[in-house]
Formats: structure tokens, sequence, C-alpha cells
């Protein structure tokens, strides 16, 4: 073996261990959902689940928060036992326990992963370090108290708009075009500039503590659609201590998760939040 052979071997080696992962360990997953208002969480949480083991390079793990077991304080999971956790919570989910919380947050900052799928950003209103995770969420009684508005504006400046209004909208379903803002982004690296996703909900005027927020892709809420008029965020990343989050607005239903465009930003989402590296492809084909 030559010398260069070994360093980029020792390199390659090094990297799954500071990821707390050994060459070749399956990136441990745990799906969490709960009873929501506006959502059908027994049809997405499966979609979710096949997407992760498809794609072979996770193992996957599924924790419900019922409401007897948020009520009487037995939902705690052990979260140390995962690489990274994809929340499928969505509006109207009963708070986790405090105990269970605190441990989230301990979690979270001391290096764990997580994804914000969707709905996720629409719950939990006062849970406060919650909303740093997410770093921007809409519906649920938020508004100007609960942070900025975030969005880019026409000339590619990042706006945190502290103007009174609701936290959270969107118009009718439809296709809509993701222009990517972070082209250098482990997550975005080979994916097309712009690229097509929909029917799906547009999320706009979310707003929120907007904390250490990587916007990597973006869409147009046109007021024709019923939006802001505003170049909105679709897919980010949030840092909470040690912690990684990668948040998209993408994927109201089963229909929206199968599509090329959701899978492969959530999966590769997924890696990197769970280790702050991408190893999964951008198919030649994408978003088909």
């Amino acid at each position: 073996m030559t010398k260069r052979r070994l360093i980029i071997l020792v390199f390659f080696i090094a990297s799954f261990a500071m990821n707390g992962l050994q060459a070749g360990e399956k990136i441990k997953v745990l799906v969490a959902d709960g009873p929501q208002r506006a959502h059908k969480y027994q049809e997405t949480t499966p979609a979710l689940i096949r997407l992760l083991e498809d794609a072979s390079r996770f193992e996957v793990d599924h924790s419900h928060s019922s409401l007897e077991s948020v009520e009487d304080g037995s939902y705690r999971p052990d979260f140390s036992d995962y690489d990274v956790v994809v929340m499928n919570e969505g509006f109207g989910a009963a708070d986790w326990p405090e105990a269970t919380q605190r441990d989230f947050e301990d979690y979270m900052a001391n290096g764990g992963g997580m994804v914000s799928v969707h709905a996720a950003n629409n719950c939990w209103p006062d849970w406060k370090e919650y909303n740093k995770m997410t770093g921007i969420g809409g519906w649920s009684g938020r508004n100007e108290m609960s942070g900025p508005y975030l969005y880019i504006n026409d000339d590619g400046e990042i706006v945190r708009d502290t103007s009174p209004g609701r936290g959270g909208s969107h118009g009718p379903q439809h296709e809509f075009e993701i222009v990517v803002r972070d082209q250098e982004h482990p997550i975005m690296k080979g994916l097309p500039p712009t690229f097509m996703h929909g029917p799906d909900e547009l999320y706009d005027r979310l707003r929120g503590p907007a904390e250490n927020v990587t916007i990597l892709a973006t869409a147009y809420s046109s007021e024709d659609k019923k939006g802001t008029g505003r170049h909105e965020p679709a897919l980010m990343t949030i840092t909470y201590g040690e912690g990684r989050i990668f948040h998209t607005i993408l994927g109201h239903h089963v229909a929206q998760i199968e599509e090329g465009s959701f899978v492969t930003t959530f999966l590769r989402g997924t890696e990197w939040a769970a280790t702050g590296d991408v190893t999964i492809p951008v198919p030649a084909d994408f978003p088909n």
C-alpha cells in the first residue's frame, strides 16, 4: 500500500470514528410521532421508515408518544441509543413530559442529530429549546412574540423580520420550484441549482428564534397561490450546542414523501444530521 493510499484509508476510518460510527456501521434512527390534528402520522411514519430502510444506510426504530404515556410521564425514549431522531410530530401534539424534554435537550446539546419533517415545526410553541432546534415554525398560536419571520429577499439577502403577525400559513397544494442557496453544503452538493417539487404545501410566514440557521434552499411563495410574495426557507440546517438539525418543510403526506425531490434531500439530510457528512449519492435522474 502506498503512503498516499494509507493516508486516505486512515482519513476515511477517522471520519467514521469522529461521527461515532465504525466503517460500514449503519446509522441508528428513531422516528418519533404522536397524535396530532392536521396530519395522518399513521400513514406518513411508515412511509418515512420505508425510505430509510430501503436506503440500507440506516437501522430504524419507531417511538410513539401516546396521550396516556405523555400524561403519566412514562414516555421516555433513550435518545442516547440513536444517532439521529426524525421528528414526525405535528400540530396539536401533546407536550412531552418535562423529564423527556430535558433528556432530548441534553441529547442534542451533546452532539445528537434531529430531522424536522414538515409539520414537526407546528408543535410545542412553549418548549423554548425545541423552538431553537427547529429555528422557525408556525401555527399553534405563534406570533411576533415567537421571534422574527425568516426569508430571503429578491437581492438574496437573509431577512429577519420582526413585524407583527401570525406564524405559519400556506396556500393550496401546488408544484413549486426549489432554489438551492448553499450549493457547497454536504446535503446540497451535487444537486441541480433549481428543481421542482410538489404538488405540496409551501409553508410560509414561519417565525421563531431563527438562531444558528443556514438556509440551504428556498421556494417562492407566490401571491397567486395565497402566499407572501417572498422566497421562503424550504430546507435548512440548525445547530444546537454540538447537535445538528436538518429541517425540511416538504412532505405533507405519503405522495409528497415519495417524490424524488423529498426522498433524496431527506435521506441526505438525515445522514448529515447523524454524522456531519453525506455519502448518499444524488441519483442521475434527480428529482425523478
